[in-house]
């Protein structure tokens, strides 16, 4: 079994469930060392004095806080200790509210959340029921590693979930980041179409039918070169559809993407005559 890497206790109203906080993904990415080219000579970093060009051992090491103009405000790791959040095993939940209602982009990293006390499972069970039957989640803060953070607690089938949040002052602005954005749209034909195509192209949620697919091409990468050949990949940069082309873009996509469907829903047929076809033999069997 997984390892939690904290534990400690969520907490509403008077009733506190102990639970285990346990990763809940994992990226696959392969692992680089840096060589000088030409050589297998590996690439190592040092904590330099700039000055001097002497390397500096890590206890000889503080923080400082550029204020501008060459200034600094120097830190002691001691101090950032005495002000850091305590070690608290407490998940306190201050409100509940409706999940549909938080916006994604607050969503940082998601976490299991198991039950870390057999006897008192049942607790953990009930606040899950309760989540999934209100389509809520709760609202918390807790310490973890030396660092306070936000975070949602939902429901996921048979587990709680939690996603630690980014505070709302850690979310730029658009407005503010992004030049020209555009205004709401006024083309009438043109939204319909764009909004018929969104239809056109709708289906469900599957996230297995989604892989990592450059991750897959690194290591093939690896792989011949391993092997001594070389491998070369071409691939066109889209070029952006201009505003006289928009139109018949759009018609053609609707058009491909309504036939896409049409040409999925004809090759599940059979399947379903198939099923139909052995019930009825059962049946006759019965």
């Amino acid at each position: 079994m997984a390892r939690s890497i904290w534990s400690g206790y969520i907490t509403f109203g008077l009733v506190s469930v102990p639970v285990g906080l346990y990763s809940a993904t994992e990226e696959h990415e392969l692992d680089f060392h840096q060589f000088q080219r030409g050589t297998s000579d590996r690439i190592r970093y040092k904590r330099v004095n700039e000055r001097t060009g002497r390397e500096v051992a890590y206890d000889k090491i503080v923080k400082g806080h550029d204020l501008g103009n060459g200034k600094y405000v120097v830190v002691e790791p001691s101090e950032l200790d005495d002000i850091a959040p305590g070690k608290s095993r407490s998940l306190e939940i201050d409100t509940f509210v409706d999940l549909d209602e938080i916006d994604p982009i607050h969503f940082q990293k998601t976490y299991y959340l198991g039950p870390k006390q057999g006897d008192n499972a049942s607790s953990y069970g009930l606040l899950r029921d309760a989540l999934v039957k209100t389509n809520r989640a709760g609202i918390a803060k807790f310490v973890m590693r030396g660092k306070e953070y936000l975070a949602a607690i939902r429901a996921q089938d048979k587990v709680l979930v939690l996603e630690t949040m980014y505070f709302a002052d850690e979310i730029r602005d658009p407005v503010a980041e992004l030049d020209d954005l555009p205004a709401k749209s006024r083309a009438g034909k043109q939204l319909t179409m764009a909004a018929d195509l969104v239809e056109a192209m709708s289906g469900e949620w599957k996230p297995s039918a989604y892989k990592d697919t450059y991750t897959e091409r690194v290591k093939k990468l690896v792989e011949t070169k391993r092997k001594g050949k070389e491998v070369v990949y071409s691939e066109e940069e889209p070029e952006a559809t201009t505003p006289t082309d928009l139109v018949s873009a759009l018609r053609a996509s609707v058009e491909a993407a309504r036939k896409s469907r049409t040409a999925k829903r004809t090759t599940k047929k059979p399947a379903a005559k198939k099923t139909a076809a052995k019930k009825t033999a059962r049946k006759k069997a019965s």
